[in-house]
């Protein structure tokens, strides 16, 4: 016959046992686990404040006119000269015209100017004849006034109209030199009053040529704001462009991390849309010269009020690998884990391997805008001159 006594204190020990195997399972896993995330993570140092940055060239409107044309969308790819937007360019154009017409008139007075002075040389001339003769006549008068053939009044309205052609030379002289002084000595092409004309001309000019607004870089079209019919000034921004190719991260660490982080160290990074699976590499590049808040819009001021110590955050530049970059685009703005290895020597912490020869950072699109300017001013110029001396040739 079987017994079925059951055995209270043998239960519990059993039950005993089995909770200290549970236990030491457990336990030695955690110390596994927290060994092996040790031994993994023990060189690096970590962040997930840290977003992909890139450049945001804002295009705005550089002349004043009417949205009539918009030849990108958001999203689209553009390249560096393409024509984005188009303006009416009507007040450009009238502006144009009128800067024009300034400097032909401004031409027109320096050229009578400069014939002033051979018609003043002139009067001169007739003024000296007429004084000759006068002084002649007094000489005569002097002789006959002795035999009382002339009177001692005739004499003296003689001498009064020689002081007064003396006098009329010496004027027409000092208008004679004030011409000169503002015509002589150089050409009607390069005198300061037709200098200044010009710039006006080349200024007109070029806001009319701008009133086609074109991309100064390669890259996608993002808020875009123009809308047609839009009566833009000057300074209006219109969209964005996104160069995705020069992209980087900004890893804000806190301070009691920084110690070991140096320009030229391995970096790992994982963003948030690609998951945890996907790792993007990057090399530092360097450390901001001040914190996040040295640089904030209103600046802390610790010294008044209560003070509450906050662990400040470094901005750390982390350049990304090209073709991990090409394989995968990003955007800006998006979020991110990202470590470093500290294990690394790296450069000096002040040194900076950042560099600023992209495409992003200069454009050569604006250095040919006053191309046919020179020949418009020479021609009209050339114009007005010929003009006045036809008619003084008449």
């Amino acid at each position: 016959m079987r017994n079925n006594t059951i055995r209270p204190k043998e239960i519990m020990r059993q039950r005993n046992r089995r909770l200290k195997q549970v236990t030491l399972i457990i336990l030695l896993a955690s110390l596994g686990y927290f060994g092996y995330h040790w031994y993994a993570h023990r060189n690096w140092v970590a962040t997930d404040d840290a977003f992909v940055i890139g450049h945001l060239v804002t295009l705005k409107a550089q002349t004043e006119g009417t949205v009539v044309e918009i030849l990108a969308e958001n999203t689209q790819h553009v390249k560096k000269g393409d024509v984005l937007v188009r303006l009416d360019g009507n007040i450009a154009q009238i502006a144009l015209q009128q800067a024009e017409a300034e400097l032909g008139q401004i031409v027109r007075d320096i050229v009578t100017q400069t014939a002033k002075i051979d018609t003043l040389s002139q009067r001169i001339i007739a003024r000296q004849a007429a004084l000759t003769q006068v002084r002649h006549d007094l000489k005569r008068f002097i002789v006959a006034a002795r035999d009382g053939a002339v009177s001692d009044q005739q004499v003296q309205n003689t001498r009064d109209k020689i002081r007064e052609l003396e006098a009329a030379i010496q004027e027409t002289r000092a208008e004679k030199a004030g011409v000169e002084a503002q015509v002589k000595g150089v050409a009607i092409a390069h005198h300061p009053a037709v200098e200044k004309a010009k710039s006006r001309v080349r200024r007109a000019f070029l806001d009319y040529h701008r009133r086609n607004v074109v991309a100064p870089v390669s890259g996608y079209v993002a808020k875009r704001r123009a809308q047609v019919g839009d009566n833009v000034k000057a300074g209006a921004t219109l969209l964005a462009i996104v160069p995705l190719d020069d992209l980087w991260i900004e890893a804000n660490f806190l301070e009691t991390q920084i110690a070991g982080i140096r320009p030229g160290q391995r970096a790992e990074i994982r963003v948030d849309a690609y998951g945890s699976e996907l790792v993007y590499h990057g090399t530092v590049e360097g450390l901001n010269p001040g914190t996040g808040s040295t640089f904030a819009l209103l600046p802390t001021d610790n010294a008044t009020g209560n003070f509450i110590h906050i662990a400040e955050r470094v901005p750390v530049r982390i350049g990304l690998d090209p073709k991990d970059l090409q394989d995968n685009p990003l955007q800006p703005g998006l979020s991110t884990l990202t470590r470093i290895n500290i294990s690394e020597a790296g450069e000096p912490l002040l040194t900076s391997s950042a560099r600023a020869d992209g495409d992003a950072y200069r454009t050569s699109i604006y250095d040919n805008e006053l191309d046919g300017v020179e020949a418009r001013i020479e021609r009209i110029i050339a114009e007005n001159s010929a003009l006045i001396h036809q008619t003084g040739n008449k």
